[in-house]
């Protein structure tokens, strides 16, 4: 190797020169010896790239933790924002059914308020014409009646209740 260079070079011009040279070949021999023990230690390069390899490990596992965190995070908002809208929507029909029960509240008010408004009318309409058409002594009674009417309603159920039993009695001894 020294011949080749020597040659390369025209062979060294002094003791200076080839020590220079000595030196120069020392060092390249040195990092090519350096280079063949690291190439030939095996276990030292196992070890390196396991440490590699352990490093990538980690990176990725906290990159997996934060996917699934984030993963996580979107799933619990969609999860939320559905149950909003099936809350609004269950408040909604709440409401009409609410509201359509009140109006139904207020159509069968409307309409026994009518009822009432018309059998009172057709009582007072009753009531004049018994009051104009009997005879005095029959509508002295009626206007007692209307004065007192807690005893005419008692009487009219005592005659309620004989006149039901008078039709029982009759249904169960076969007379219709």
């Amino acid at each position: 190797m020294t011949d080749k260079k020597a040659g390369k070079t025209g062979g060294a011009k002094g003791p200076e020169e080839l020590r220079r040279q000595i030196e120069r070949t020392r060092g390249e021999l040195g990092d090519t010896v350096e280079e063949l023990a690291g190439k030939a230690d095996v276990k030292g390069r196992a070890v390196a790239r396991a440490a590699d390899l352990k490093d990538k490990a980690g990176a990725m596992t906290v990159q997996l933790r934060s996917s699934a965190a984030q993963a996580g995070h979107a799933v619990q908002e969609r999860a939320t924002r559905a149950g909003h809208v099936v809350q609004d929507k269950a408040a909604h029909a709440g409401h009409v059914v609410q509201d359509r029960a009140a109006q139904a509240g207020h159509t069968v008010q409307d309409r026994a308020t009518r009822t009432g408004h018309t059998v009172q009318d057709r009582a007072t309409h009753a009531g004049h014409a018994v009051e104009h058409n009997v005879p005095r002594p029959v509508r002295t009674v009626v206007q007692a009646c209307l004065r007192h009417p807690r005893p005419v309603l008692i009487a009219g159920a005592a005659v309620g209740a004989v006149v039901a039993a008078g039709v029982l009695r009759r249904r169960r001894h076969g007379h219709h």
